[in-house]
Formats: structure tokens, C-alpha cells, sequence
């Protein structure tokens, strides 16, 4: 039986060293050294906040003649990385471009997006135009609203050099990245309520928009659904996704979680805050072999101290 392993994972602009104000080189080493070094490694990495070039990424970026993207740099660490390891073969990159904050036309604060990574053992076999969806919900402050995209890949498992096509393409998989907007404050129900993260109405009419986005892209019966969602287990977006799309919270029903052992599982920290607000979600018929090299936050892992988020990371049978 074939399988793919996966991955998602807030990289926090690789600026966690500096509070995510300034990437640095060190970070993109550091993350690069701990993703090459997965065994086995990834087919697939969803990445979440990622940079296009703008003044806080330009210490990693900067060039005297040509304007170079964070991830084309953080993607040469990569390389050399798994080189250093005996490793030759290259991820396929697809950068999606969410927000830009600007000073001039062609100067920028800093920017918004997502990215996600494809093996050499995957094809990419979704339409190269309309990639990107905006599942945005403006309300107060349209004009400094960070935009929220839902990037779609459809992807194929190789048969040895080749694609296998028609009734054979069994590898066939929509996957989807995305990062949600925290609750916003120009809601009653953020002053009023006793729960935030994935109940506020303005992330409710974002991850409507990005269920509606899934189901008119998909293009096979599997569909993974990764990223950021600010939302914690058996909140009003969590129940949503699942009752909506009739997708499951891949790593709780492999590990047989309720919502309190899930959300007792976190995935990011803030100050002393600790919340499980990153997620693979994924159709029910999908089987999971296994989530090893996920590990909660704050726990001894390669990925310890690298983000303010750290990677879940599972493994899916193709039969």
C-alpha cells in the first residue's frame, strides 16, 4: 500500500528569533535543517505565513540588482540542507500571494502568504490560472484588513517516471492551505463572550467561504485541508468545516481524541497561552498510518523554539 506523508506548519515569517518583526537568516537555516532532516521526508508541506520581499524580510532577500521572494531563499537553505544529507531530489514550489502591506508601488512593509511544497513522488495536475481563492470577511477597517486566501493544488502519485491517468490515479488528492483570521474586535461578541478563537462571526463567514471554495474546486473524492485556523477544537469553525465539508480532524480521529484531549493537544503558544489551533482536515474515507513527528508545543522536538507554531505532520494510505 502507497503512502504520502504530510505536513502543515505557521513558520511565523521565519522571524521568531526576533518576535517575528525581522526574518533572519538563522531561521530559515534552522527550519530548513529540521525539515531535511525528517525521515522520511515529506511529500507534501503546507506553510503558512509566508513572505513575498518587503523591508522585513530584506535582511534574507536583499539584492543590490534584483528583487528576490522569501520563500526562492528559504527554498536554497532547503536545498542545501538535503544536500548535506546525501539527498538530490528537489520539492516543487508554489508560493500563493495573500496580502501586501505597501509604502510605495514597488516598496513594502511587509507581506501576506501561503506556500505549499510538492515531492518529487507527486505531480501537480490542477489548472496552473485560479489557484487562489480570497475567503476574506471585511467589516470595520476594509482598507487594513489582512486578506485570507484558500490555496488549491490537485495532485497525483507517479507511477515510477511517469503519471498514472484515467481509472488508475489512484494518487489523486485536492489539497488545500489556509489561514484564517483571528475573532475581530468590531464584533459585540468579542467583548461579550466568554469564547473567542473560532467562535467570532467574522472567522464563521471565513471558513463558510472557504467550505464553499473546497467544494467548488475539488476535483477527487480526497480532499486534505491544512494551515493556521485560529480556531480551537469543537468551536463554531471547527464544527463547521466538519459538518459543512464532512471532513474529519485527521490527527484527533487517528488518535482517538474528544475535543478536550485535542484541544489539551496545542500547536501554538502566545505569552502563556497555549492553543491547538492548527489542523489537517480531511475526508473520512482517508486512512491515517500514522502522526509521528508531531509533537505538542512546548514538547522536545527538532521543531522546539523555531516558530510560535509547531508542525503536525501525518502519514495517509493510497490503496
Amino acid at each position: 500500500m502507497r503512502s504520502l506523508r504530510l505536513m502543515t506548519y505557521n513558520v511565523r515569517y521565519f522571524g521568531h528569533g526576533t518576535g517575528g518583526l525581522v526574518s533572519t537568516r538563522t531561521d530559515l537555516r534552522s527550519i530548513a535543517d529540521a525539515i531535511a532532516a525528517m525521515t522520511p521526508l515529506c511529500d507534501v508541506i503546507a506553510l503558512q505565513e509566508i513572505e513575498d520581499h518587503s523591508l522585513r524580510s530584506a535582511l534574507v532577500t536583499w539584492h543590490p540588482t534584483k528583487v528576490k521572494q522569501q520563500l526562492t531563499e528559504w527554498m536554497t537553505d532547503l536545498a542545501r540542507a538535503l544536500e548535506r544529507r546525501g539527498i538530490a531530489e528537489a520539492y516543487d514550489a508554489h508560493y500563493f500571494p495573500a496580502h501586501r502591506y505597501a509604502l510605495t508601488k514597488t516598496t513594502h512593509l511587509y507581506t501576506t502568504g501561503l506556500a505549499v511544497l510538492v515531492g518529487p513522488r507527486l505531480e501537480v495536475v490542477s489548472d496552473t490560472q485560479g489557484r487562489i481563492e480570497d475567503i476574506t470577511h471585511r467589516r470595520g477597517a476594509k482598507s487594513l484588513k489582512q486578506t485570507r486566501i484558500c490555496a488549491h493544488l490537485t495532485l497525483r502519485l507517479r507511477d515510477g517516471h511517469r503519471v498514472t491517468k484515467g481509472e488508475n490515479a489512484t494518487g489523486d488528492l485536492d489539497v488545500f492551505n489556509t489561514h484564517l483570521s483571528l475573532p475581530g474586535p468590531f464584533y459585540r461578541e468579542f467583548w461579550s463572550g466568554a469564547q473567542r478563537l473560532g467562535f467570532g462571526p467574522n472567522q464563521l463567514q471565513e471558513a463558510q467561504r472557504l467550505a464553499r471554495a473546497i467544494e467548488r474546486r475539488r476535483r477527487s473524492p480526497r480532499v486534505v485541508l491544512m494551515g493556521d485556523f485560529n480556531s480551537l477544537p469543537g468551536s463554531q469553525v471547527d464544527r463547521l468545516l466538519q459538518t459543512e465539508l464532512g471532513l474529519v480532524d485527521a490527527l484527533a480521529t487517528s488518535n482517538d481524541f474528544d475535543e478536550t484531549q485535542r484541544a489539551a493537544w496545542p500547536t501554538a503558544g502566545f505569552f502563556g497561552m497555549r492553543m491547538a489551533i492548527d489542523r489537517i482536515y480531511a475526508s473520512p474515507g482517508i486512512v491515517w498510518a500514522d502522526f509521528d513527528g508531531s509533537a505538542p508545543f512546548e514538547s522536545h522536538s527538532p521543531f522546539h523554539g523555531l516558530s510560535d507554531h509547531v508542525p503536525i505532520v501525518g502519514r495517509l494510505h493510497l490503496a
